[in-house]
């Protein structure tokens, strides 16, 4: 797989994550490369958020390390699952995509040119220079999970993080998403982790897959560890 040739953008080595010097993970050994596309699975409280956490430094490592290359500072792109972003506030998605520009300004103050050029050129690239002007709440589910990756990519990001991005959206809307990182990921070069609970979904997009449990990880190639033939032992061994 060329993307493994690349330069590492994260390295995990001999890690422990958890709390109140409590692990929960031990043992992680891990690299992701740059241009790749990476699912992340596992049971409720297996540790899976305690790993995403890590990664993105977030929280501490208990012991060993984990390095994020010079370049990824500032450089990464959160997605949250769409339902913690509350639609009570009068947000456009216009206002939505602003808030992930580098230095956001107070909310009064007008933006240069330029700005305005990087969140029209963001709406348009997931598919929403038409709701630009649109309330955030009044949104579908699939429409608020675009908005939201208009936002992380608004910070021009070397690495796009996803919580769950296909969670409590239709069908359809699960395919455009899809469908929509993988070309982002094909046409960008843009290096993806995923955490998703649907595996038919990553089996179609990501290249390799980082399960979560029993306090440790497991790593592979999708087409490997997501084989038709061994989904049910993972599912009986995940979820």
């Amino acid at each position: 797989m060329d993307n493994l040739d690349s330069s590492p953008l994260i390295t995990v080595s001999e890690a422990a994550f958890g709390y109140a010097h409590q692990p929960i993970l031990s043992g992680v050994n891990l690299t992701i490369h740059a241009g790749e596309f990476m699912g992340l699975i596992g049971p409720n409280g297996a540790g899976k958020s305690t790993l995403f956490k890590g990664l993105l430094t977030l929280i501490p490592p208990l012991s060993g390390v984990v390095t994020h290359a010079p370049q990824l500072l500032r450089r990464i792109g959160y997605v949250p699952q769409r339902d913690t972003l509350d639609p009570i506030y009068p947000l456009t998605a216009w206002d939505v995509v602003r808030m992930g520009c580098e230095g956001p300004l107070p909310w009064y103050q007008n933006m240069g040119l330029e700005g305005k050029k990087t969140i029209q050129a963001c709406l348009e690239k997931v598919g929403m220079q038409d709701f630009s002007d649109h309330p955030f709440a009044q949104l579908s589910g699939g429409q608020r999970q675009r908005v939201l990756m208009a936002r992380a990519l608004a910070a021009d990001p070397l690495l796009l993080v996803l919580d769950e991005p296909t969670a409590g959206i239709d069908p359809v809307a699960e395919e455009s998403i899809l469908k929509l990182l993988s070309q982002l990921h094909a046409d960008k070069k843009l290096t993806i982790l995923m955490v998703s609970h649907h595996i038919h979904s990553l089996r179609r997009c990501v290249e390799r897959v980082l399960v979560v449990n029993k306090g440790g990880i497991q790593l592979g190639l999708a087409s490997d560890l997501l084989a038709p033939e061994r989904i049910t032992a993972l599912l009986e061994g995940v979820l």
